[in-house]
């Protein structure tokens, strides 16, 4: 039996998974991405962790018929170019090429929000889906589309970034450039300033011992435990990120209705405090008011080894 090997490539770390034929990891490996230092390093650690995940599984690199790739940023697929990563040191870095010299096996390379979107439809909880639409709430708002059970990445694979959206108009500055985009409210990042800027306003509010107690730091739960503890202040926090993030979702299912939405991300982690008043907020906006016609929103099952899996798998969806 041959596996693939699944290599997500972040901000932080690299994290390597070997995957069988079931979706299953069988071996894993982990390092740090050690920024700053120039790509050509990243990418001969991301080398050591792949051949240190198959040796976990206790499969020889011989059995490993080929490897895919996620990464942050804007991929040129066809040429197994890194154009450009944000957080990383990548620009127009021939990533294919150089692996493919390290490793000796045939890559693919992906958005490493387009590889966790495939991840939860082959293995996750859009399983089965031909049209599945996934949006990760992390660092800033991630998005992958699956349409007839293909990757949709549009021209020159720049599709695909619903964190782009706009959603305000002249609103707050996003990294991007642009102001109002849906990234810059409803990230973590975003939720996290919203947290602060209310903080500031109500300096009686539960959120402030929240955060002493978090060694100080305000995080992206900070509102959603002060709401649960019945703090008006944190729950205005939560009641406006719904309301920011239903606006986006339901802007994004009116578009591309898509069999299932998967939403994922750490501010994901809230489970059905995040979930049911988001689906009660997305209903009364969508275009299609039959219920078993419309798009079922969902939390996120297979967490960070959703990148892994879809990156493992990447040949299937082109």
């Amino acid at each position: 039996m041959d596996f693939v090997l699944g290599i997500d490539l972040g901000g932080t770390n690299i994290k390597a998974g070997v995957v069988d034929e079931n979706f299953q990891i069988i071996g894993r490996a982990k390092a740090k991405t050690g920024i700053p230092r120039p790509a050509e390093e990243i990418m001969d650690a991301m080398d050591q962790c792949a051949r240190q995940a198959a040796a976990d599984a206790g499969v020889s690199w011989e059995k490993i018929s080929r490897v895919g790739i996620g990464v942050p940023g804007t991929i040129d697929e066809k040429a197994g170019v890194v154009e450009y990563a944000n957080n990383l040191p990548f620009q127009n870095i021939p990533m294919r090429e150089y692996l493919q010299k390290k490793l000796h096996k045939q890559i693919d390379i992906t958005n490493d929000a387009n590889a966790a979107a495939l991840g939860e439809v082959l293995a996750g909880a859009a399983k089965g889906a031909l049209n599945a639409v996934a949006v990760t709430l992390g660092t800033g708002v991630g998005g992958g589309i699956v349409l007839d059970g293909r990757l949709y990445t549009g021209l020159h694979y720049g599709g695909g970034e619903l964190g782009h959206m706009g959603i305000q108009l002249g609103g707050r500055l996003c990294t991007c450039g642009r102001r109002g985009c849906l990234e810059a409210y409803t990230s973590a990042t975003g939720l996290i300033r919203s947290t602060k800027e209310m903080m500031q306003a109500h300096p009686q509010s539960l959120m402030w011992k929240l955060a002493e107690q978090n060694g100080g730091k305000v995080s992206g739960r900070t509102a959603f435990l002060a709401a649960g503890q019945n703090d008006a202040a944190g729950q205005a926090v939560v009641d406006a990120y719904i309301e920011q993030l239903g606006y986006g979702i339901a802007s994004i299912i009116n578009i591309l209705a898509p069999e299932i939405l998967v939403i994922g991300g750490g501010v994901s982690h809230e489970g059905e405090n995040l979930l049911r008043p988001l689906v009660e907020c997305v209903r009364p906006q969508l275009y299609v008011r039959t219920p078993k016609n419309q798009t079922r929103i969902v939390l996120a099952t297979l967490g960070n080894d959703a990148g892994l899996i879809g990156a493992a798998f990447l040949h299937r969806a082109r």
